[in-house]
């Protein structure tokens, strides 16, 4: 089982220092990944599921707010949960995500997409709502077109995205591909993690008829698409109070990782929590 550990900057704050002594302490601790969110712009009354966001929360740029933490950092994987995948341009975020994955010595490494709940911010971003899950499959594979494709160049042709004989460097570290992993709690999102993903993050609040449900129907898809089932990296959110049979209940369940959070807002507190956590699973 791998561990990963996130921070919210909604809830946590934006300074600069804080940022960089939770993700050293996670480091330091044996946590594999750090997972950051995203919102590009909120606004009032703007709703995911039964939870009202105040417009004023301070989601940064999961990216930069990456980049700042390997700079930081020697280790620990860099990872999204999640990115809106429908509300950047493939070409634009494939060089991003390299350049971030080069800088880092190979670490963006878990990045994880999304589509986005909210009707407004996908309007201002000037992207159709109803037709942001086919976007988003196609912006997977614009970005994985252009890793693989070399100095002759790719061309792309398809509903929202088309170029002819493109070339885009550097690749990211080692000259492989970046894993994708997809998000989200429906059943559309289980099914573009198995023809797409190299993993697949459902949400938390799910009943466990349905989670277990869409994970048989990411390893179908995979397996539909000719791609190995077994081979699908199955992550979930985990409390980080959790015990280790609850772990080992996840672990029969298929899941390969967890992604926990700190509880408490004050900084002492949390690293206290990451510290007991570390030491209750043998991480470092």
């Amino acid at each position: 089982m791998k561990f990963g550990i996130s921070y919210s900057t909604p809830y946590y704050g934006v300074d600069p220092d804080r940022i960089v002594a939770y993700a050293r302490h996670a480091e330091d601790c044996g946590f594999e990944s750090l997972y950051l969110p995203e919102h590009i712009a909120l606004h009032p009354g703007a709703t995911v599921g039964p939870y009202e966001l105040p417009p004023s929360l301070p989601y940064v740029d999961p990216l930069d707010c990456l980049s700042f933490v390997a700079a930081a950092t020697r280790r620990i994987l860099l990872g999204t949960g999640v990115l809106l995948l429908p509300y950047h341009h493939p070409v634009v975020l494939a060089k991003r995500l390299a350049t971030i994955d080069v800088l880092s010595k190979g670490r963006m490494r878990l990045l994880t997409v999304g589509l986005g709940a909210l009707p407004g911010e996908a309007r201002a971003m000037g992207v159709d709502f109803a037709t942001r899950g086919r976007r988003a499959d196609e912006a997977i594979d614009v970005m994985r077109l252009l890793w693989a494709g070399g100095e002759e160049g790719v061309s792309f042709e398809g509903e929202f995205f088309a170029f002819e004989n493109l070339c885009q460097y550097p690749k990211p570290h080692g000259g492989t591909s970046l894993p994708v992993h997809v998000g989200g709690s429906s059943r559309a999102a289980a099914r573009r993690a198995g023809r797409r993903g190299d993993g697949y993050y459902p949400g938390g609040a799910l009943h466990p008829d349905e989670r277990a449900l869409q994970l048989d129907l990411a390893r179908a898809a995979a397996a539909e698409a000719g791609r190995s089932a077994q081979a699908l990296e199955y992550t979930r959110p985990g409390s980080i109070d959790m015990t280790v049979e609850q772990v080992e209940a996840l672990a029969a369940q298929g899941v390969t990782r967890i992604v926990v959070s700190a509880t408490f807002a004050e900084a002492d507190r949390q690293r206290e929590e990451m510290s007991a956590f570390a030491e209750r699973f043998s991480l470092s």
